[in-house]
């Protein structure tokens, strides 16, 4: 058998042995600089990034420009995607009352999935062939252009909405990526384009994050603006003039995928159970999530959403985010919980339970809020209880 056969027959096998470790599709690249770099670093320098600042370190900038940053003597990079999808939730989606968490949330954490099985890739991979063979794991935790990569193994192309396509099952999965120092037969890169004219992500986004694509044709997000962005890694208070838009969306967002024709069409529910909702996020009650929350702490917090990618936006983000969503439901019934809110531990919560409580506008919120107002020690948090009370002075005309 020659070399290149001996190693097509050894991609063959690793990709028969993914497969069976339930990945659903895999790729390979050949580790080289990323050509699209140059564009990243155009996107940061414009401050697209917002809060997120691990993506603009020197260094982390300089590992994206080439995964031989992370791994010296790395030859090749072995791409796989895991289906997420799931079925609907147990209530609406159009119910105000109920809380909307991320598809790709509502189960277990996907990063110590991915992760392990690609650990035993690499190891069945180490047994495969005589030398030792030097890899590490990646999962959406490392500073690597991981959508990149994908398009270069074959897997997709970039779609106006950001996410990487699939043209056999759209675009609800989940990235994984292993670096490795052994040299394997690559795929084609996948060069098409095919949103074609459409522009269903970019007319359904809520806040405007989606900016279509530039003259190279990338396509361009400002993160700043971005529901997930917004709910999930800013950790300051989410701006008064996106709060509306978010809805009842409590962690992420799936509308740019949800309305894209290629999920319409391809997308089909994953048979991994890991990804089932949970009972505690299957379209849970804003109200009932919301006292869950202010009757624990952080160490609480943590220790109920271990095995969860929520733990991600901690307790007072979450909490600010429900906070968002029970203003926009607006109904005399959160008034309660809002008051506890309006008194928890942490200003970023009671700053937006304030704004939530404005866009009631009943007279016990009135009156609360004016009580609070006096009493209340943090500036930011006096600011948003005055534009509260301002509000709904305001709508009382």
């Amino acid at each position: 058998m020659s070399r290149e056969s001996s190693k097509s027959t050894l991609v063959e096998e690793l990709k028969a042995q993914a497969k069976s470790l339930g990945f659903s599709r895999v790729g390979i690249a050949a580790v080289s600089p990323s050509t699209h770099i140059d564009f990243y670093q155009s996107w940061i320098d414009a401050g697209m990034q917002g809060e997120m600042r691990y993506l603009s370190r020197e260094e982390s900038v300089k590992r994206r420009s080439d995964v031989e940053q992370t791994l010296p003597g790395a030859r090749s990079v072995i791409v796989v995607t895991h289906d997420y999808l799931t079925e609907g939730l147990g209530g609406s989606p159009d119910d105000p009352a109920m809380a909307i968490v991320a598809r790709y949330a509502r189960g277990d954490d996907y990063h110590d999935i991915i992760k392990s099985k690609l650990l035993g890739l690499l190891k069945w991979l180490s047994q495969r062939v005589p030398e030792r063979v030097e890899g590490r794991a990646y999962v959406d935790t490392g500073p690597i252009l991981e959508r990149d990569l994908a398009q270069r193994a074959g897997l997709g192309w970039f779609g106006k909405n950001t996410m990487l396509i699939d043209p056999t099952t759209g675009s609800f999965f989940f990235l994984g990526l292993l670096l490795i120092d052994l040299e394997l037969s690559a795929d084609s890169p996948f060069l098409d384009d095919r949103c074609g004219t459409c522009r269903s992500c970019l007319d359904a986004c809520p806040t405007g994050a989606l900016l279509g694509r530039d003259a190279k044709g990338a396509p361009v997000m400002d993160a700043r603006r971005c529901i997930s962005y917004l709910t999930i890694e800013l950790r300051s208070a989410i701006p008064v003039e996106f709060r509306s838009a978010i809805g009842n969306r409590i962690y992420g967002c799936d509308i740019c995928q949800e309305v894209c024709p290629w999920n319409e069409r391809f997308a089909e529910a994953t048979g991994a159970p890991a990804y089932r909702a949970s009972q505690d996020l299957d379209g849970p009650s804003l109200l009932d999530l919301a006292e869950t929350l202010l009757s624990t702490d952080e160490l609480g917090f943590r220790k109920t959403f271990k095995k969860s990618a929520i733990k991600r936006a901690k307790r007072s983000g979450l909490l600010r985010n429900i906070c968002i969503a029970l203003g926009n439901w607006g109904a005399p019934e959160a008034v309660t919980t809002l008051l506890r809110a309006l008194s928890d531990m942490e200003p970023l919560v009671r700053g937006h339970a304030a704004w939530a409580l404005g866009q009631i506008g009943s007279s016990s919120a009135r009156s609360a809020l004016s009580e609070k107002l006096t009493s209340e020690e943090d500036a930011w948090v006096r600011t948003e209880i005055s534009a509260a009370i301002e509000t709904q002075d305001s709508s009382s005309f």
